[in-house]
């Protein structure tokens, strides 16, 4: 749901460590031990604060052997910054959200018409960002969740729609559809999916 990605964004942001940090990734990619001398806490202190804002896909994070480095989700913070106020502007009013939600299905239906074959093959991926997420959001709902897919697993799925299968699966991880640790590959909780409903 919008409203409870929203809430888990609000309270990523509710600490002043964490908004120091993000503040200090905004200047580049830092590592956890460079944040904790800069900010005069424990690396403990910055891995807690770290998940907090992973949880809501404000940084990502890169491991180089034994070091973890973080670094801004410009995409998320961005669309969250103004999803509140969209949220209350555009769904507060009397029947706003159910017409809303009329609209955001008639949108997904039509995308799904004219970037499909009637057996279920994609014809291409989308260049415009909304449409491009409604069709990847398509092929990954078909995946098994909690199921943990090899490259070559996932590639064959994805071959199953399109042959570009090496594009897709980076889309899949780029809009946190999917999480990569090791070569192996496992669908995201929704909550953390990038949301084609909440662009204009």
């Amino acid at each position: 749901m919008q409203l409870d990605k929203i809430v888990l964004y609000h309270k990523a942001l509710a600490d002043p460590t964490r908004i120091k940090m993000l503040v200090l990734l905004a200047e580049g990619e830092l590592n956890g031990q460079i944040l904790a001398e800069k900010l005069f806490v424990t690396p403990a202190t910055i891995t807690h604060h770290a998940a907090k804002l992973r949880e809501a896909s404000l940084i990502n994070e890169r491991r180089d052997k034994n070091t973890i480095f973080f670094s801004l989700n410009h995409y998320f913070i961005k669309n969250n910054s103004t999803a509140t106020s969209d949220f209350i502007y555009r769904k507060g009013t009397p029947g706003g959200m159910d017409m809303l939600d009329e609209q955001h299905k008639l949108l997904e239906h039509s995308v799904i018409k004219n970037f499909f074959t009637a057996d279920g093959a994609l014809k291409h991926l989308p260049s415009q960002l909304k449409k491009k997420l409604i069709v990847l959001e398509r092929l990954v709902s078909q995946l098994d969740k909690g199921r943990k897919y090899t490259e070559k697993e996932l590639n064959e799925f994805i071959s199953g729609f399109h042959e570009d299968y090496a594009t897709i699966r980076r889309e899949f991880i780029m809009h946190q559809f999917m999480y990569r640790e090791n070569e192996v590959y496992e669908v995201n909780p929704e909550e953390l999916w990038a949301r084609w409903e909440s662009l204009s």
